[in-house]
């Protein structure tokens, strides 16, 4: 099956579809494979379902009457299909990754170039080897420019989206520990992630780059870059209030955001700096700043019977965590309390970094802290600000928060603890 074929089914079809659950009509399937599930035994269902084409790789469920097309490997077809796809319509593309802050990150660029293209950006956080061509299959002749979040757990990740992707603009929010287990240590995750710098600069290309990162700047330093933060870079950008919801000076405006955490001010600097790039009104910029609203459980604020919290409960890792604890002791309100779950993918380090956030607690106690999960329940402490609970339900069953005083209250930890169920109990 030539490309330029089934790019042509795309192009008359109503969109790709990956779940027969959400089939829509004339629709292309693609029959990917999983741990638990073979989408080839799908193939006949998605026909019956409306789908225009079916995408296989087994021959057992070919038809030879059209319907089904078949490839070698249907995930390489559906990537393979995206870079046709993003080469077809030769727009101007800013990937960006990094350790944390991606997604916020993402929406806020998105927020501030719209104001200006007709942009389409990564839906959520689907940033992988299917996320990310997806993305680029949902970019049509309207879209002007397009935004693209690249997720990585190991080495040679990046490069290879990168490659799907082809960008003509790069990002990396930072370097942080995360993902430990796959990138094997920090400096993994510095390479890993810096592979998009890489193609960026093998394709001369340009970066945008947080001028108060010493690490960015230096590995960038040959690379075409457009460098935004300090007094002295292509854009100024000021922190002018971190004790609340953040304030930002640029061009002679403050722009008060509805994020909180000094680590929420290069996010936001770095959507700014895009629109200052390219060349988005002032006015325009605060305008989208101010009417970013967090959600899906980061970074949200919210008042609950009395209780003013932080839920910042879509992920977790000890940068992260840390970052949050810091700003969380900084922030008014008390009395404070936190209730920490888990962070995950750690590898053999994880009884350290756990370790280490329940030691910065003991030497800073500045509120009660709750940690939760078989990591934090391991921890070493005797700290009387400090409970540990092995499992969510043992912390639901301990009544701890039925009789809690109108409190500041920080939730964070990783996807997997699901720690947004902590509101159930308020």
């Amino acid at each position: 099956m030539k490309i330029e074929q089934l790019h042509q089914h795309f192009l008359e079809s109503s969109g790709i579809c990956t779940d027969t659950r959400k089939i829509t009509p004339n629709c292309l399937f693609f029959a990917l494979k999983g741990d638990n599930f073979d989408g080839n035994t799908f193939a006949e269902e998605a026909l019956k379902k409306g789908a225009r084409k079916v995408v296989i790789d087994d021959l057992r469920y070919h038809k030879n009457t059209g319907e089904t097309l078949l490839c070698g490997n249907t995930l390489q077809m559906l990537q393979k299909l995206a870079s046709f796809h993003r080469s077809y319509l030769g727009l101007p593309i800013v990937a960006l990754t990094g350790s944390n802050g991606k997604t916020t990150t993402k929406e806020l660029i998105n927020a501030v170039l719209s104001k200006k293209f007709r942009t389409t950006a990564t839906v959520g956080n689907l940033n992988n080897h299917i996320g990310v061509p997806l993305t680029l299959l949902s970019m049509t002749q309207e879209t002007e420019m397009g935004i693209v979040e690249m997720g990585a757990n190991h080495l040679k990740e990046i490069e290879t989206l990168s490659g799907t992707v082809n960008p003509d603009y790069g990002y990396i929010t930072n370097f942080g520990k995360a993902h430990l287990e796959g990138f094997g240590s920090l400096e993994g995750v510095i390479r890993g992630k810096s592979e998009l710098y890489k193609h960026i600069s093998n394709h001369n290309k340009t970066v945008f780059v947080n001028g108060n990162d010493p690490k960015q700047m230096e590995l960038t330093a040959g690379i075409d870059r457009y460098v935004f933060g300090k007094d002295n870079t292509d854009c100024p950008i000021q922190l002018l209030e971190s004790s609340g919801t953040l304030v930002i000076g640029y061009n002679g405006l403050q722009i008060k955001s509805n994020l909180i955490g000094i680590y929420n001010f290069h996010n936001i600097a770095a959507a700014i700096a895009m629109g200052a790039y390219f060349q988005v009104p002032s006015e325009k910029i605060k305008e989208a700043i101010e009417g970013y609203v967090p959600n899906m459980n980061r970074s949200q604020l919210m008042e609950k019977n009395g209780h003013h919290i932080i839920l910042d409960a879509y992920n977790a890792n000890p940068t992260s965590m840390m970052a949050a604890l810091e700003n969380f002791k900084q922030s008014e309100g008390s009395p404070k309390v936190m209730i920490l779950g888990d962070m995950f993918e750690l590898g053999d380090i994880a009884k350290e970094e756990h370790q280490s956030i329940a030691d910065f607690i003991a030497q800073n106690p500045f509120g009660q802290a709750y940690l939760v999960g078989a990591n934090f329940f391991d921890v070493t402490t005797n700290s009387e600000n400090i409970t540990t609970f092995k499992t969510f339900d043992d912390f639901k069953n301990s009544e701890r928060l039925h009789n809690l005083p109108k409190s500041s209250i920080l939730i964070k930890g990783s996807r997997g603890m699901a720690l947004e169920r902590v509101l159930e109990l308020l």
